[in-house]
């Protein structure tokens, strides 16, 4: 979806990124011509992966560490054009297990780097991702950035408070920083052995594995859906995009679907059943609802269309978790 060459020669951090999507902008980043140097702590269950660099394994830079301890940041951001920040804690379930685990992963980390990018790169530019569940339960569809956010758990307070820490450093101290809210991102290189990396992702490995699909209520609650190919050409838009920095901005797509829509594509695909259960106690208090975005801004911006539907994308995606079994599901 890419065309080569417009971060020829530029140097890039990506946070995060031996996970789901910051190995997918790694690739798209060395195809690109940039010069790529990866941060992840590959800490155990969130989904970090060489695998996922194996098209690019030797054409990028890998330092192994825990943003937690600023120490290997201050030196890994200086002489950085463009900071991608993809790290973080994105199970909702897990935030409100062990919240002080969210905090120190989400905004202790967040900090950490944009106090290090201050103090030894502060011409850098950044790019954060964040998530539509900083809203909570939408008031009205489609969401749009002015909606307010109420987060119904740890981890939309968390990432709220990181998108603070950007937007902070962007005003005081001209750290040039976007923050672009993510909806349900989907696709290769997805961790989906574990329940962690949310319930698209679940779906797909039951799919795979024949086991019957659990659809929690009535399934007819709607989501918007983005492939992750379409998310990493957003961020590089918003990178290359002056229009983007100092604000918050949406993903979203054109079209969204109920879960009983996702369960059927995935029953053409694979052949799964799917059956409608009752919400367990600690899901629904951090339910949302229906939820679908308002990503007008940022097309306006950067001219930003999804073009993948969420049949094809399935089918993608189906077709690389078949071919690579033994890493990702067996």
């Amino acid at each position: 979806m890419t065309a080569g060459g417009r971060f020829s020669g530029k140097r890039v951090l990506i946070t995060g990124g031996l996970g789901f999507i910051g190995s997918s902008l790694a690739i798209a980043l060395v195809h690109e011509d940039a010069k790529v140097t990866i941060l992840d702590s590959l800490l155990p269950e969130f989904g970090g992966d060489f695998f996922n660099i194996e098209p690019v394994r030797s054409r990028v830079s890998v330092n192994i560490s825990d943003m937690r301890d600023p120490h290997s940041l201050d030196i890994l951001v200086k002489d950085k054009d463009y900071i991608f920040h993809l790290a973080g804690q994105v199970s909702h379930g897990d935030s409100m297990r062990d919240p002080k685990m969210d905090l120190a992963v989400n905004c202790v980390s967040t900090m950490n780097l944009v106090e290090s990018c201050r103090r030894f790169n502060p011409d850098a530019r950044l790019i954060n991702t964040s998530t539509r569940q900083v809203y909570g339960v939408a008031q009205r569809l489609p969401v749009s950035e002015d909606h307010p956010v109420i987060p119904v758990d740890v981890n939309g307070i968390n990432k709220l408070a990181a998108e603070y820490y950007h937007l902070l450093y962007d005003r005081t101290y001209d750290l040039r920083s976007t923050v672009l809210r993510l909806t349900n991102t989907y696709g290769p290189r997805q961790q989906i052995r574990n329940n962690r990396q949310g319930f698209v992702g679940i779906f797909i490995r039951q799919a795979l594995k024949g086991e019957p699909i659990k659809v929690f209520g009535t399934g007819r609650q709607v989501r918007d859906f983005n492939y992750v190919d379409e998310v990493v050409e957003a961020l590089l838009l918003a990178a290359l995009t002056d229009d983007c920095y100092g604000k918050v901005l949406n993903l979203g797509a054109p079209t969204y679907h109920s879960l009983l829509d996702l369960v059927g594509i995935l029953h053409e695909l694979t052949g799964v059943a799917y059956e409608l259960v009752p919400f367990p106690k600690d899901k629904k208090i951090i339910d949302i609802g229906d939820y679908y975005g308002d990503y007008s801004r940022f097309a306006q911006a950067t001219g930003w269309q999804p073009q993948i539907d969420l049949q094809d994308g399935l089918a993608r995606t189906i077709e690389f978790y078949r071919a690579h079994k033994k890493v990702y599901w067996a």
